[in-house]
């Protein structure tokens, strides 16, 4: 099986840039460095691997088909929906924030 490919959303590469200038201001540029490994690795993982993210919140959401991926190492999640030839990440959240509050938000 061919694995399909990983498009973030220009919302998640914004939430992605604010989550390395955090690190890079808090912790340090090994930090900020592990974290961009850490979510390609989760890209890559639910590329391969489409179901195995949970759909806790989908269900809980009433969002048919979202499910949900922790970055291992941090605590973000990645929140996407497959298609039938990508994987759409429709967000990229601290697992500390309500995520239902956020994943009403638009970014703004």
């Amino acid at each position: 099986m061919t694995a399909k490919s990983v498009i973030p959303s220009p919302l998640v590469m914004s939430e992605v840039e604010t989550a390395i200038d955090y690190y890079l201001s808090e912790a340090d540029a090994a930090t900020a460095l592990a974290f961009i490994g850490a979510l390609e690795t989760a890209y890559r993982f639910i590329g391969e691997n489409p179901a195995a993210g949970s759909p806790r919140w989908g269900h809980l959401l009433e969002l048919p088909g979202l499910r949900s991926w922790r970055l291992k190492g941090f605590p973000w999640m990645a929140f996407y929906v497959e298609r039938s030839d990508q994987i759409d990440v429709v967000r990229l959240l601290h697992s500390k924030r309500d995520i239902p509050e956020w994943m009403t938000r638009d970014g703004n």
